[in-house]
């Protein structure tokens, strides 16, 4: 059993869904020892998440982020939790819906996701700044 564990910290990216399978792999070439496995992709952050979605039509990306505002609104009378703005206890809760992790079996040294699958750094806050992602291996 081979394992590999990697923390690394995405750029600053504007609210919303976006794309971020090519990034990972740029980051963990070590992926081409594993013929069977599985990488765990763990964000280290409240207020974004990340999931696993349709790769190739951005508006699927943007039907996402509409979606979830209604879902999840800002500025709710109920929240208590608003002194760091009124996207921040919003963005909470929908990294909670979202989730903070997301796990992708490995065939023969290649993700192996469906055709039109790629994975999603959601980021929930207007001004997030940078992400920290624990990329982690397993496999044989």
């Amino acid at each position: 059993m081979k394992s590999f564990q990697k923390e690394i910290t995405l750029k600053p990216f504007p609210r919303g869904y976006h794309l971020i399978t090519r990034l990972i792999l740029e980051e963990i070439p070590e992926i081409k020892e594993i013929s069977i496995g599985m990488l765990q992709v763990f964000i280290k952050h409240t207020s974004a998440s990340l999931t696993i979605n349709e790769n190739a039509d951005p508006t699927v990306r943007s039907d996402f982020e509409s979606y979830i505002n209604e879902l999840v609104p800002e500025d709710a009378p109920y929240y208590v939790h608003t002194y760091e703005g009124s996207d921040d206890m919003p963005a909470h809760i929908k990294a909670s819906l979202m989730g903070a992790s997301v796990q992708i079996p490995i065939t023969n040294g290649h993700l192996n996701m469906g055709t039109w699958q790629g994975i999603y750094l959601c980021e929930h806050r207007n001004y997030g700044g940078s992400r920290k992602l624990v990329l982690t291996l397993l496999g044989n």
